[in-house]
């Protein structure tokens, strides 16, 4: 899923309530790294079938002291420059103001599809007010209310016709992202994997801008690597073209299977790393932590049993996380690193009999039964597990809002000791029967 759409036009037009619309949000912030980006205006919308991401660029650059022109021209220009499609928000109460004018200028010659919208066109006056914007030169005006959604759906109809397939979709081919804070040897171990200098090296700080992709065919594997732009804390983030990278290698993360979490061995596990792996949960990814420059510890005051049980601690309680000691310069234990990624997509994609599932779980469920709630037994009586690219179980019960948070761990405990979900995130939730 790369097709991105930027939405773009001045303040106050409903940019962000469109953002929350087509994202099926409630609020204009959403759940992305908490402190990488000033307002996390990155989601992912889905329309027929098809997922899309999208970016809200109102207001998106870090600590701007620019004048209000050259800020919209910024904005449109990284739209111009990120997006697949960008949708032009302008607001039917208003009318055409000089920034409408302004943007649409920008926008009017470029290579890109642009979907005129014409935001608060909520009664019959303003949908004929919406007529003046023709007067912009776009190919068609899209009168719509984001606040209530109508009109939405024939512009997302028209969206959607642009999205081509996935050509990796059929194949079903694994994509592992390789993610981390800038300078920990991520471009490096792309490179040991392929085996050739496919991706500029270096040691400054925030040489990859893009998210690059590669395709690994050898040894009998077939995988997607891609690998991402350094995410650090917001505080660092001064640069807007650094800025704008960050937003790419979340989109990375979203479009991968599993994700290669790198730390530095000499700095060992940050608050900016619990950041990322939160991520990677939080959008339910595979997940193995790769420990880089083993090679230049020193073993005696640091073993890596040590190393190993100091991380888990801190993922607690999601602790079930594979941790390799790798050296991308020396290519150490990285071909083990491909193994178990692959480990880790298979154990993600797996499906597991309902039989088994019941048997197995409501034994262990037998043994150690749910707290009661007022006197009244709770029971769980089936389990199954739903059709989703990442393992999400139901189990149906007669109080599913009574199970408290300390026996969903258990059960969670339960299902990782009984089946191989090693790396990967479970979701586990309760129906009334």
């Amino acid at each position: 899923m790369s097709f991105t759409v930027a939405i773009v036009g001045r303040p106050n037009v409903g940019k962000s309530t469109l953002f929350n619309r087509l994202t099926k949000t409630n609020q204009a912030i959403v759940d992305d790294v908490s402190g990488v980006t000033r307002d996390r205006i990155y989601g992912v919308g889905d329309w027929n079938g098809k997922n899309f991401h999208i970016i809200d660029t109102g207001g998106i650059v870090e600590q701007s002291n620019d004048v209000f022109e050259r800020n919209i021209k910024k904005q449109v220009d990284f739209a111009i420059e990120e997006a697949s499609s960008i949708f032009f928000v302008v607001d039917a109460v208003a009318g055409i103001t000089p920034a409408d004018e302004s943007v649409a200028g920008l926008l009017r010659n470029v290579n890109k599809k642009v979907f005129l919208v014409v935001n608060k066109a909520d009664n019959h006056e303003r949908l004929l007010a919406s007529h003046e914007f023709w007067a912009l030169g776009f190919e068609q005006v899209y009168p719509i209310a984001a606040i209530s959604g109508s009109g939405t759906g024939e512009l997302l109809d028209d969206l959607v016709k642009l999205i081509p397939q996935d050509e990796y979709e059929d194949e079903q081919i694994p994509k592992f992202a390789i993610i981390g804070q800038p300078n920990v040897g991520k471009s490096s171990l792309v490179n040991a994997f392929l085996g050739e200098e496919r991706n500029i090296v270096t040691d400054i700080a925030g040489t990859t801008r893009d998210p690059i992709h590669s395709r690994y065919s050898k040894f009998g594997k077939d995988f997607i690597l891609i690998d991402t732009a350094g995410i650090r804390k917001k505080s660092k983030v001064n640069e807007d073209l650094e800025f704008y990278s960050v937003l790419r290698a979340i989109r990375a993360v979203e479009e991968a299977d599993v994700c290669f979490l790198v730390i530095d061995a000499n700095d060992g596990i940050e608050s900016q790393d619990m950041e990322l792996f939160s991520l990677v949960v939080r959008r339910n990814k595979g997940i193995v932590i790769l420990v880089n420059k083993w090679d230049l510890v020193v073993k005696e005051t640091n073993t890596a049993m040590q190393f190993e049980k100091r991380i888990k601690e801190k993922l607690a309680p999601f602790s079930d996380v594979p941790v390799l000691f790798i050296s991308a310069l020396e290519k150490q234990r990285i071909y083990q690193a491909i193994e178990i990624g692959h480990e880790v997509f298979h154990n993600r994609s797996q499906k597991i009999k309902t039989s088994e599932l019941n048997d197995k779980m409501l034994e262990a469920i037998a043994k150690y039964p749910p707290p009661s709630y007022r006197n009244h037994l709770i029971k769980i009586k089936y389990i199954t597990q739903i059709d989703k690219h990442y393992p999400v179980f139901s189990f149906f019960c007669n109080y599913p809002d009574q199970i408290k948070g300390s026996y969903k761990q258990f059960i969670e405990n339960q299902m990782r000791g009984l089946f191989n979900f090693k790396g990967v995130p479970i979701r586990i939730l309760f129906k009334e029967k």
